[in-house]
């Protein structure tokens, strides 16, 4: 039987409602949220679901300090580093391009339209601090003295080669002597190795003072690898900065069509890291950033994350077409319109540090270096066939690794002098003898 409720009730149930919202209504566990009574929907880390991440930038794009800029102490040796280390880079790419074009390499990636980012980064960090790169870091390198013989011979394949004896894809360099850990081509793999540097580093008295550095594209960060990373950074913490190279382009797949919110930064407050968005084209904003990131990283003993907003001017390798699927005149307005080189360029200028005449002195002098490493490396022999086998395993060589070194070693006796493709491939070796694996 149902029973009617007197309504005589009701004021007093208001004031009793009333009183509450007076007093502290407790916290829910796990968290210090305020207690609210109407619901809030939110979807942007500003607060304001029309208010965009808003990025850093020093210079405009004529190399004017914009209004407000505090610049970073910077001397003309320093600021020529720079531009010198900005202006390698495409030196390099068009010459390995068009290398790997003539069929002399496999492979290769360029930088374009992305210098001030690697550049400004490296020139952020210590040398001792480390790196863990994507694909498209090897100004790192060079800012640290890698050397461009070093460059050649890792695309090259040859025994000059450091980083992987020949047999890494050009552009997946390493270096324990650089602190730059070998590059892999899986997406994103180095994200949550980087956090397991970092734990490393804070667990080491004597690296007190080095943090892990690791660069990756917005594409990456699609990967379940970036939460796994950043997640594992956060919780356990450790001094990584995390870098994400914002180009625009995961291959083919533009930025608009990788997330719905805004951007990488945006995914940092979630896992409770301090978070940057900087112009990527702007050298000296992404030297002020990182260079924050990495004293907030020592400091603080946590994780820090930039994101570096730029555009991929060139083909993602020499696998891709890039305008299959962007318009030309969309390549060439970027370059024209917001060229990190130029930008510095006339900054150094306005300064008096640079003219015409030393940048075309520059020009000539890194094209001419290019040349002399690409002619030494191109004559040189690859290193014994039978280091194929070799660096795999520590102790014992195991029955798998055996039994594929007799294996080839078989093949090459039957077809190596009669086979003419893999007679000409055999040239390429340092080893002149007919059995070149057995040991």
């Amino acid at each position: 039987m149902l029973r009617r409720v007197s309504l005589t009730f009701r004021p007093r149930l208001i004031h009793r409602v009333a009183s509450l919202s007076t007093r502290s209504l407790g916290r829910l566990p796990n968290t210090q949220s305020p207690i609210v009574s109407k619901p809030h929907f939110f979807n942007s880390v500003t607060g304001d679901s029309n208010e965009q991440i808003p990025a850093f930038r020093l210079l405009d794009g004529t190399g004017v300090p914009i209004d407000g800029a505090e610049l970073p102490e910077l001397d003309e040796a320093f600021a020529r580093r720079l531009y010198e280390n900005m202006q390698l880079l495409p030196n390099l790419d068009n010459i390995l391009y068009n290398v790997q074009r003539q069929g002399k390499i496999s492979f290769y990636m360029t930088a374009y339209g992305e210098e001030a980012t690697i550049i400004g980064s490296a020139a952020a960090l210590a040398h001792d601090d480390e790196v863990l790169g994507q694909y498209r870091e090897m100004g790192v390198l060079l800012w640290r003295g890698f050397g461009l013989d070093n460059v050649m011979a890792q695309c090259f394949g040859n025994h000059e080669d450091t980083s992987s004896k020949g047999r890494q894809m050009p552009v997946h360099f390493g270096s324990p002597k650089h602190h730059f850990h070998t590059i892999s081509s899986p997406l994103a793999t180095q994200i949550p190795q980087a956090a397991g540097v970092a734990y490393a580093l804070r667990r080491s008295p004597e690296r007190s003072n080095s943090v892990a550095a690791c660069f990756f594209g917005e594409g990456a960060a699609s990967e379940g690898d970036f939460h796994a990373g950043l997640l594992l950074a956060s919780t356990i913490p450790s001094p990584v900065v995390f870098i994400a190279r914002n180009n625009g382009f995961a291959i083919s797949t533009p930025s608009s069509e990788q997330y719905h919110g805004d951007g990488i930064a945006s995914r940092g407050p979630g896992y409770g890291i301090d978070t940057i968005r900087v112009d990527g084209n702007d050298v000296l904003a992404v030297l002020t950033a990182v260079r924050e990131a990495r004293k907030r990283c020592l400091e603080q003993g946590r994780a820090v994350l930039v994101e570096c907003m730029s555009y991929r001017v060139g083909h993602h390798s020499t696998s891709d077409d890039s305008f299959a699927y962007r318009a030309r005149s969309e390549v060439e307005d970027r370059k024209r319109i917001d060229n990190p080189l130029v930008r510095f360029r006339l900054f150094m200028e306005s300064r008096g540090w640079w003219d015409s005449q030393a940048e075309e002195e520059l020009k000539t002098r890194l094209r001419a270096d290019v040349l002399k490493a690409f002619k030494h490396a191109e004559v040189q022999s690859r290193w014994e066939l039978s280091e194929i086998f070799t660096d795999i395993y520590a102790g014992e060589e195991p029955w798998n690794i055996r039994e594929q070194r007799e294996e080839l070693s078989r093949l090459l006796e039957k077809y190596g002098e009669d086979w003419e493709p893999w007679k000409r491939e055999l040239q390429k070796f340092k080893a002149e003898s007919k059995n070149r694996v057995k040991n």
